[in-house]
């Protein structure tokens, strides 16, 4: 099994900034993908930003320019580093990772951490 642990969030003022960060462990073979997800209260969960293992990124356009992703894959950690926070960022903030666990049997599950509190407030 592969196991999630977050890092980095809290209270921060409008404007400020964060850093999380994830580190993946257990039975992994190759991290395809990394990524953060997000949820306030009353709404969907939504995609944040993702990186591929080969450094490829996507961030959501309510976060391009402000929040950057990125990852060790020697270390299976990844992080999300945000700028210029927003009360609207204010969300529990999940890692996600896709991840080859057997060298034998090479299919892909996602796994998910269990989440970290941002609160953006003045």
């Amino acid at each position: 099994q592969v196991q999630l642990v977050e890092s980095g969030g809290g209270l921060v003022q409008p404007g400020g900034s964060l850093t999380l960060s994830c580190a993946a462990s257990g039975s992994i073979v190759r991290i395809n993908v990394m990524g953060w997800y997000r949820q306030a209260p009353g709404k969907q969960r939504e995609l944040v930003a993702e990186i591929t293992s080969g450094g490829s990124t996507i961030h959501a356009d309510s976060v391009k320019g402000r929040f950057t992703i990125s990852r060790d894959n020697a270390k299976n950690t990844m992080s999300l580093q945000m700028n210029s926070l927003k009360p609207e960022d204010t969300a529990v903030y999940f890692c996600h990772a896709v991840v080859v666990t057997s060298p034998i049997n090479m299919r892909q599950y996602a796994y998910w951490g269990q989440g970290t509190q941002v609160t953006v407030s003045s």
